[in-house]
């Protein structure tokens, strides 16, 4: 995930040996494709290397090479080593190893893809898929083998590492040794969130799961016949770049169909110099879609970093489920707030103290927020503590309060606490705040949690990270939207479920929120779509998950697309869009080409002799022949903007689809053509989409749909007019 109790950040590892005087860093020097002649990667990595290295030696200096499915190394360098390395010829870019960070019961009946949906056994037990995370625990009930096969004939892979056996559900597991997990020998989860990624995008199903009794119900992924490969990127303190990178360049010589990639950073990064783009790219060349979380950096607008084209890239919405649980006050008075607490306090009431007067060593606004080390054991022991930041949680549970009320959380989010907790938005906490002060003995209690239901759903969470895409504003991002609220999937059971070391509870499922819950769901999607069309190209994919999803509320997503992009995930009516939007490598090819990237480079990406247009006729990246359209357009000025697109048949061979215009006022927008004949399958046809308007006021959207329909099928795509430019830098909303 981007994960939800840890903070994101971006980093570069810095080694105490010094060359010349300045420190060496750790950089990643993408080469492209691997040439398409004899050659030997690792003595080619070598001999560059040394050319730039000065007084010290290769072997020293050089950390591991990329050599299965694309082409690149990984060296510490000095600052200068680095700059004349990027200066040789044959070297894209390089850039420095980065930290990225981890960004089901009811959520897969939300969808309406209930279990008993039509599915292709033979197809889906065939199909592999790839999860980059924190590894995974292969005793799961999530990952039995039983009633399986062997392997598919295509696999490719390995089983690496101690304490660890594959088995016919589990077919691979790698870990990558890095300056994060230096001591790593297993790719064993040690923190639960690849445990929970995996099973919820390929787990088996399991009845009577539950937290403690809340969300019971039937976990399991969306494709619970496929098979996973687990690749371990990521420890306690996150994933390297170097990791993220080795893994791409083994899943797609492994023989995988999908990737799960619940990671992220904090902004976006030029498409070169961001790991995660760069092994994406390769997988779609080799025909695997890469699914990646949006990150967990909003409300705020301009936060997703997950913005390649050919990555598909999701937010995180509700579900009709909500975990919530109740204040008692001694008055009589309930209040209801958000935890998942599976706590039973035995007693009627207990008393109440604000952290203030709880602290003989910490100033009133330290103690009052409950901030590390101000609280006094003997002053909270069988009371119920109030603090003023969600935080203050932690430290009540050291102080050894009995309990806890908090504010200054997510509303709309539920965490796993290690103790009978609440967090209260602002109002009811000052409600209980004012009770505390206004008698001689307040008292309160804290009821376990419960589930509710919750009809506003699908709404996306405050903290998905929003658009509009910062680096390049004429593709859409995210692309969808699925469920990361309150999911519950399989968890190892010697990790906290509340990841405080303290807390000695030990689960076999857990309930995690975050973009990296929404991943895998939609992860599971394009491999259920994959098992009905195995020769369909990732884009193919993305595009039938994009163009028959759900749409959303405006009334409840203020930024509209940029909260959801297409809207929310429909697996089942995926499997038959009637038309995609197809987008191969060339296309790809071409859209770097419209955003700078020079004939050298690009046959270096590529590996061949792809070439760009001239200067006159390098296009924009916005006629991407991507599943939505956007635009930037100025402020106040009137516009007309241009969309070209192209649609395949995969529907009925004969078929006549006409478009249909949703309008916002103040647009005209027209299709040429509109309608399209087809007398075939797999047959294309090209249109033009003119938007025209009459000037937007400032840090404002506007958004219509097309939708091509032939009475059968509905194909939607959104359109976007905004004006809007965010700034880049973003802290993760968790406490």
């Amino acid at each position: 995930m981007l994960y939800p109790l840890f903070s994101i950040f971006v980093c570069t590892m810095s080694f105490s040996g010094k060359a010349s005087g300045e420190d060496r860093k750790a950089y990643i020097v993408y080469m492209g494709a691997i040439p398409d002649k004899v050659y030997s990667p690792t003595s080619h990595h070598f001999s560059i290397l040394q050319s730039v290295l000065k007084g010290s030696s290769v072997s020293n200096s050089f950390v591991r090479s990329y050599k299965r499915s694309f082409n690149g190394f990984v060296a510490k360098l000095t600052d200068k080593e680095r700059l004349k390395l990027a200066s040789l010829k044959g070297i894209v870019s390089v850039f420095p190893d980065k930290t990225y960070q981890t960004l089901t019961t009811r959520s897969w009946d939300f969808m309406g893809f209930h279990e008993t949906m039509n599915r292709n056994p033979t197809v889906e037990s065939d199909t592999i898929v790839g999860v980059f995370d924190t590894g995974i625990w292969p005793e799961s009930e999530s990952f039995s083998d039983k009633g399986f096969g062997p392997p598919p004939k295509k696999w490719k892979g390995a089983c690496s590492g101690e304490n660890f056996t594959c088995n016919n559900k589990i077919i691979g597991a790698r870990y990558y040794k890095s300056w994060l997990m230096p001591g790593e020998d297993s790719p064993r989860d040690d923190e639960g969130h690849g445990t929970h990624t995996a099973s919820t995008a390929a787990g088996n199903n399991v009845k009577d799961a539950s937290f403690y009794g809340l969300a019971k119900g039937t976990a399991r992924g969306g494709v619970p016949s496929a098979r996973i490969a687990a690749y371990k990127v990521c420890g306690i303190d996150g994933c390297t770049g170097q990791s993220i990178l080795a893994a791409f360049d083994d899943a797609i010589a492994d023989g995988v169909d999908i990737i799960t990639v619940s990671l992220g950073q904090n902004s976006a990064e030029e498409f070169d110099a961001d790991a995660i783009a760069v092994g994406a790219f390769h997988a779609m060349e080799r025909g695997i879609l890469t699914l990646n979380s949006a990150g967990n950096y909003g409300p705020a607008l301009g936060t997703v970093a997950s913005v390649a084209p050919w990555l598909m890239t999701v937010a995180a919405s509700s579900i009709d489920r909500r975990i919530i649980d109740k204040v008692v006050l001694g008055n009589g008075t309930t209040i209801i707030g958000t935890a998942v607490n599976s706590f039973t306090l035995n007693g009627a009431s207990f008393p109440l103290v604000h952290g203030k007067n709880a602290s003989s060593q910490c100033s009133d606004s330290m103690a009052g927020a409950c901030d590390p080390e101000c609280l006094d054991s003997g002053l909270v022991k069988g009371k119920i503590v109030l603090c003023d930041t969600s935080r203050g949680r932690k430290e009540a549970f050291r102080a050894g309060a009995l309990g806890s009320v908090t504010t200054g959380g997510l509303d709309d989010v539920s965490f796993v606490v290690q103790l009978p907790a609440s967090n209260l938005n602002h109002e009811d906490y000052m409600a209980v705040l004012s009770y505390l002060n206004s008698i001689e003995d307040p008292q309160a209690t804290i009821l376990r949690s419960e589930d509710l239901k919750d009809s506003t759903a699908p709404v996306v969470a405050s903290f998905s990270s929003r658009g509009p895409n910062i680096l390049t504003p004429d593709i859409l991002k995210p692309d969808i939207s699925a469920p990361g609220v309150d999911i519950l999937a399989a968890y190892p059971p010697e990790v906290s479920p509340s990841n405080s070391p303290d807390d000695k509870r030990r689960v076999k499922y857990n309930v995690l929120t975050g973009t990296s819950m929404a991943c895998p769901h939609v992860a599971g999607a394009a491999a259920y779509v994959k098992t009905f069309h195995p020769d369909w190209s990732p884009s193919a994919i993305k595009s039938s998950l994009m163009t028959t999803a759900l749409l959303m509320n405006n009334t409840k997503n203020a930024n509209r697309e940029f909260d959801y992009g297409s809207g929310h995930v429909n697996p089942i009516k995926a499997i038959n869009p009637g038309l995609v939007y197809e987008a191969l490598e060339g296309d790809y090819i071409k859209f770097l080409c419209s955003i700078g990237y020079d004939e050298e480079k690009v046959r270096l990406i590529s590996g061949d002799n792809s070439t760009c247009p001239k200067d006159s006729d390098k296009g924009s990246p916005k006629d991407l022949n991507y599943p939505s359209m956007i635009a930037e357009v100025p402020t106040g000025k009137s516009f007309q903007v241009e969309f070209h697109r192209r649609v395949k048949n995969v529907g009925d061979a004969n078929s006549t689809y006409k478009a249909n215009i949703f309008l916002t006022s103040g647009l005209g927008i027209k299709v040429v053509p509109d309608v399209l004949c087809f007398k075939s399958l797999n047959e294309e046809k090209a249109f033009d989409v003119s938007v025209k308007g009459h000037g937007l006021s400032d840090k404002s959207i506007v958004s219509a749909s097309l939708v091509w329909t032939d009475g059968t099928h509905r194909v939607g795509s959104p359109i976007v007019l905004h004006n809007i430019k965010p700034t880049r830098s973003f802290e993760a909303k968790w406490d």
